[in-house]
């Protein structure tokens, strides 16, 4: 078998993970069954990406963009499990197909367990967020740790696996942390953070996804999501409204900073220009955070296991 995932060319550690996950969950599978593709970890169920004929073994991937593949020849597609209810009804699977993220395993790998806590609070933004934001330098203002998600993906499980209290925009950070049972906050940046995903997985253990939004912290991130920008739009013109006023408590000290003019903003230090940003980071630090309960995510982790069972019994 192959693995087939979604590569970005920028990285991204929760589609890069099946390079070697599956190796620990089936190991042998790339010596059997040549012409069987195991399409795994991400948000993959879409006719764009997916090449057509050819066999495919379906554990635990999502949709969420774009159209199904026609999944209805049994000769060609051998769906096992999908990663939550939501994808099981697209895909025309009872609920109980939709298991997990199949990333949660990860925590089962020896190489990760029982690594010391090194990050009291850490931020794991989406890839895109990463691409072209001031995230590094937002968190370093508040005190958070950041974990860059287009880094190698086991050195960025290891940094969510060492961190006490993870804020993440990234999905599979989100799935990591509770996984390794490290508590979490959900944040977004714009509405091009794909919702059906996240409860997908999020029934499936029994969480509620209800996101904080936190401001995109520069114009080129705003560019690049079509969200706006101190009060601008992409094209930078002015959007209805008045002045924007953003308090940054820090002890003793209060900042206020007023919204700037365009020509303001294209000279102002990009560190100030991240004011919202760095508050509403701030702000989720302090919120309440989610994990789900032991033993629904341990459940979930035995049926997952009784699918791979009978994934051996199969091809093996």
């Amino acid at each position: 078998m192959k693995p087939y995932y979604w590569e970005s060319q920028h990285g991204n550690f929760g589609d890069d993970l099946n390079l070697w996950l599956w190796d620990f969950l089936l190991p042998g599978f790339r010596d059997v069954h040549d012409d069987v593709l195991l399409v795994g970890v991400g948000t993959v169920l879409n006719r764009a990406l997916l090449p057509d004929g050819g066999r495919k073994l379906v554990i635990g991937s999502g949709f969420g963009y774009g159209m199904l593949p026609d999944m209805r020849n049994a000769a060609e597609w051998d769906l096992r499990c999908v990663r939550g209810p939501l994808t099981a009804a697209k895909v025309g699977l009872p609920a109980e197909r939709g298991i997990i993220d199949p990333a949660v395993m990860v925590a089962d790998m020896p190489e990760f367990r029982n690594l010391p806590k090194l990050h009291k609070r850490s931020f794991i933004p989406h890839w895109e967020s990463a691409i072209a934001g001031m995230w590094p330098v937002t968190c370093g203002t508040v005190g958070l740790h950041y974990i860059d998600p287009r880094g190698e993906a086991k050195s960025v499980i290891r940094e969510i696996a060492q961190s006490e209290f993870v804020v993440a925009e990234s999905m599979h950070g989100a799935i990591l942390a509770d996984a390794f049972r490290v508590p979490w906050v959900a944040v977004t940046t714009s509405d091009s953070i794909n919702s059906f995903k996240w409860n997908d997985w999020a029934q499936t253990v029994g969480v509620v996804y209800q996101p904080r939004h936190v401001p995109v912290s520069s114009r080129a991130e705003a560019v690049i999501k079509g969200a706006r920008f101190w009060g601008m739009d992409v094209d930078g013109q002015a959007v209805q409204g008045g002045p924007v006023e953003h308090r940054l408590a820090d002890d003793d000290a209060t900042v206020t900073l007023r919204e700037p003019r365009q020509t303001f903003l294209r000279s102002a230090a990009k560190q100030v220009l991240a004011a919202p940003s760095t508050l509403a980071l701030w702000q989720a630090t302090r919120a309440a955070p989610q994990l789900s309960n032991d033993n629904r995510l341990a459940e979930r982790k035995d049926r997952f296991q009784e699918a791979l069972a009978a994934i051996r019994r199969a091809y093996f």
